[in-house]
C-alpha cells in the first residue's frame, strides 16, 4: 500500500476499498496579514451600512438563461420598493440590453429623486465613453471603474507590472473625469475597484487606490468609493477583515473614501466576511437578494439586512412581505431560493422535530402573556410576522414531531388545548398516521383524526336528545334518550348539576358506574358562531380512563356528547 492510498473502514465482500487521497497538496494555503493589534474582533455593528443591489449585473451575468427586458424592470421596481438607495443597473457599454434599458429608466424618469443608478465599467477608453452615453440625463450616477490588480492575473491575464497596472487605473480615471465632465445635469460619483482585491498585496492595493484618488481628487463631501473586492473568496473571513483593516489604516485621505466591500461566497463564508468586514471599517455592501452571482453567489443582503433586524438594529430595507419578495426574484432568475434560505425559506420557521416543537410552544405562551415587549422565543431568532410569517406555521408534523408539535397544531389552527394526558394519548396516534402515511401531516389530517377518534368515536352509543328540569329541592333532573346499537334506551337521573345528573342516569341505565374526571370545557371562537368544546374523561371501577370530546353551539349537548364518545371508547 503506498501512501496515497489508505483501506477503507469497513470492509465490502471481505475485500478492504483503496481509496485514493485528494490532492490537496497542489493547493497552497493563503498567507495571513500581519496584524497582531487588529481591533475589528471588539467592535459591534450599530447600523446599516449603505446597500447597493447588484442583481442586475452580477445577479443577472449568473444565470442560465439572462434577465429579459421586462423582467430586468420588474427586479428594478422590487428594488425601489425595498428601499435600496443605490442600484448597479447594468454594463451598459458590454452589453446592449443593458445600455438600453439605462437609457429606458432615465428616459420614462423611472429613477426615484432619492435613488442613485450604478454602472460598471473597465478601464478601457471606448468602453468609458459609451457608458458616459448611457447615463446622460439621470441625477446622479456612480460609475464603477474596475480593473484587476491581483499578483495572479497581472502575471498570467495581463502580463503587466505593478507601474503599467497602476497607469491602466490611473488613465482610466482620467478619463472618466473628462468624459463626465460634460455632463452638466448629472452628479457623478466614482467608484473604483482593484479586482481580486483579497490576492494583491496590500501595499499595492493601497498605492493604487491613492494614485485614482488623486486623479479623482475627492472631497470630504463628495467622496469617492473604494470597492475592495474579495472577487475570489481565498481565506477564512477574518483574514478579509484583517486586510481591511490594514487597507483603511494605511490608505492616505482615509475620510475622503467610503470604503465598499463585495463579498463572494466560494467558501461559504461571503456574509460572514461582509460582516467582519463592517466590523473593521467598511461603511457600504455590494451583493444580491439571496445571494445569487457567479460561481457560489454574492454576499445574500436579505439575510445581511435580517441579520441586522433581529439585533435590533434597522436594516434600512422593507422586507415585511417576504413571500412576494421570493416570488418575484424566482420568477426573474429562475432559480428557487431554498427551504431553508434564512428569513425566507419555506421550511424557515418551521419544526418537525418534537423538543424544538415543545420548546416553540412554550415560548409562545410567555410571548403571548406580553409581559415583556421583547422577542425571546426558542429555536426562533425572529418572530415569523415580521416578514410576512404566520405563527402557525413554525410548527409541522411528521414521524419525528412530538405531543408539543400536535398541541402546537391543534392550538393554533382549531383553538383546542389538550390535557396532557389526552395528548400523550393522541400523539401515538398521529405518529403512525405520519409513518404509515410517509411524509408530513397537514393541519386538516391531525384534526380529522382527532375527530375521528374522540368526537365521532366509533361505538354503540349516540345521544338522541335530553331535557334538564330543576327539582323543588334544587338538584337537576336529566331526561334523556340514547340510542344503544338498534335498542333505544331512556336515561333519567339526578344530580347537583346537568352533567351530574345525566352520569347518574347513564349509570342506572347502562347498569355500570361512571365517574367524570379531567373535564374542563371553553369556548371555539367568538360571536354568535361560537361553540363549546367540552374535554372530559370518565373512568370506570377499575379506574381506566376514557377521554371523549364534544362540541355544540350548546353547552350542556357539548357536554353530553364528550360523555357519550368517553364511553365509545371505553367499548371500543
Amino acid at each position: 500500500m503506498n501512501a496515497d492510498t489508505e483501506p477503507a473502514a469497513k470492509p465490502v465482500a471481505g475485500k478492504a476499498i483503496q481509496r485514493q487521497k485528494m490532492p490537496f497538496k497542489k493547493y497552497k494555503p493563503f498567507q495571513p496579514i500581519k496584524l497582531p493589534d487588529r481591533t475589528w474582533p471588539d467592535q459591534v455593528i450599530t447600523e446599516a451600512p449603505r446597500w447597493c443591489s447588484v442583481d442586475l449585473r452580477d445577479g443577472n451575468q449568473a444565470l442560465i438563461e439572462p434577465m429579459s427586458p421586462n423582467e430586468k424592470l420588474k427586479i428594478y421596481n422590487l428594488l425601489v420598493e425595498l428601499g435600496f438607495k443605490e442600484i448597479e443597473v447594468g454594463f451598459p457599454a458590454a452589453s446592449q440590453t443593458d445600455f438600453d434599458f439605462v437609457r429606458l429608466i432615465i428616459e420614462e424618469d423611472l429613477i426615484p429623486s432619492d435613488v442613485t443608478i450604478q454602472v460598471l465599467c473597465q478601464a478601457r477608453e471606448e468602453l468609458i465613453e459609451k457608458t458616459v452615453e448611457a447615463i446622460q440625463g439621470s441625477q446622479r450616477a456612480i460609475f464603477h471603474l474596475y480593473n484587476s490588480t491581483s499578483t495572479l492575473q497581472r502575471r498570467v491575464v495581463f502580463r503587466m507590472d505593478k507601474e503599467e497596472v497602476i497607469k491602466l487605473a490611473v488613465v482610466a480615471t482620467e478619463l472618466v473625469k473628462k468624459y463626465t465632465s460634460v455632463l452638466s445635469d448629472t452628479a457623478v460619483t466614482l467608484e473604483y475597484s482593484p479586482e481580486s482585491y483579497t490576492a494583491t498585496e496590500m501595499e499595492f492595493a493601497v498605492e493604487i487606490c491613492a494614485a485614482v484618488m488623486e486623479v479623482w481628487q475627492p472631497q470630504v463631501d463628495d467622496k469617492v468609493i473604494l470597492n475592495l473586492p474579495s472577487t475570489v473568496e481565498m481565506a477564512t473571513p477574518n483574514i478579509y477583515a484583517d486586510q481591511l483593516e490594514w487597507f483603511i489604516r494605511h490608505l492616505p485621505q482615509r475620510d475622503k473614501a467610503v470604503i465598499s466591500l463585495h463579498t463572494h461566497n466560494d467558501r461559504g463564508t461571503g456574509n460572514a466576511a461582509s460582516e467582519l468586514g463592517l466590523m473593521a471599517g467598511a461603511e457600504r455592501i455590494e451583493g444580491t437578494l439571496f445571494g445569487n452571482g457567479e460561481r457560489t453567489g454574492n454576499a445574500d443582503i436579505i439575510t445581511l439586512a435580517m441579520n441586522l433586524f433581529s439585533q435590533g438594529v434597522d436594516p434600512c430595507l422593507y422586507l415585511s412581505d417576504m413571500a412576494s419578495i421570493v416570488a418575484v426574484a424566482e420568477e426573474c432568475t429562475k432559480i428557487p431560493v431554498h427551504a431553508r434560505h434564512p428569513y425566507a425559506g419555506d421550511l424557515v420557521f418551521t419544526a418537525f422535530s418534537g423538543s424544538h416543537q415543545d420548546a416553540i410552544r412554550k415560548g409562545m405562551r410567555v410571548v403571548e402573556k406580553g409581559e415583556d415587549a421583547l422577542w425571546e422565543v426558542p429555536y426562533l431568532p425572529i418572530d415569523p410576522t415580521d416578514v410576512g410569517g404566520s405563527y402557525r406555521e413554525t410548527v409541522r408534523v411528521n414521524s419525528q414531531s412530538g405531543k408539543g408539535g400536535i398541541a402546537f397544531v391543534l392550538e393554533n389552527y382549531y383553538g383546542v388545548s389538550l390535557p396532557r394526558s389526552l395528548l400523550l394519548e393522541f400523539s401515538p396516534l398521529v405518529q403512525k398516521l405520519s409513518e404509515l402515511d410517509g411524509g408530513e401531516l397537514s393541519p386538516k389530517e391531525i384534526w380529522d383524526a382527532f375527530v375521528k377518534e374522540f368526537i365521532e368515536a366509533d361505538g354503540p352509543y349516540r345521544l338522541l336528545d335530553y331535557q334538564i328540569k330543576m327539582n323543588s329541592d334544587g338538584r337537576e333532573a336529566c331526561h334523556g334518550r340514547i340510542k344503544v346499537a338498534d335498542n333505544t334506551v331512556d336515561v333519567n337521573g339526578e344530580g347537583s348539576g346537568p352533567i351530574d345528573a345525566f352520569v347518574d342516569g347513564l349509570g342506572l341505565a347502562l347498569n355500570e358506574p361512571l365517574n367524570v374526571v379531567d373535564y374542563q370545557e371553553y369556548a371555539l371562537g367568538k360571536g354568535k358562531e361560537a361553540q363549546a368544546i367540552c374535554i372530559l374523561a370518565i373512568t370506570d371501577d377499575k379506574e381506566n380512563r376514557y377521554y371523549g370530546v364534544g362540541i355544540s353551539q350548546n353547552t350542556i349537548t357539548a357536554a353530553f356528547q364528550s360523555i357519550i364518545a368517553a364511553i365509545n371508547r371505553k367499548w371500543k
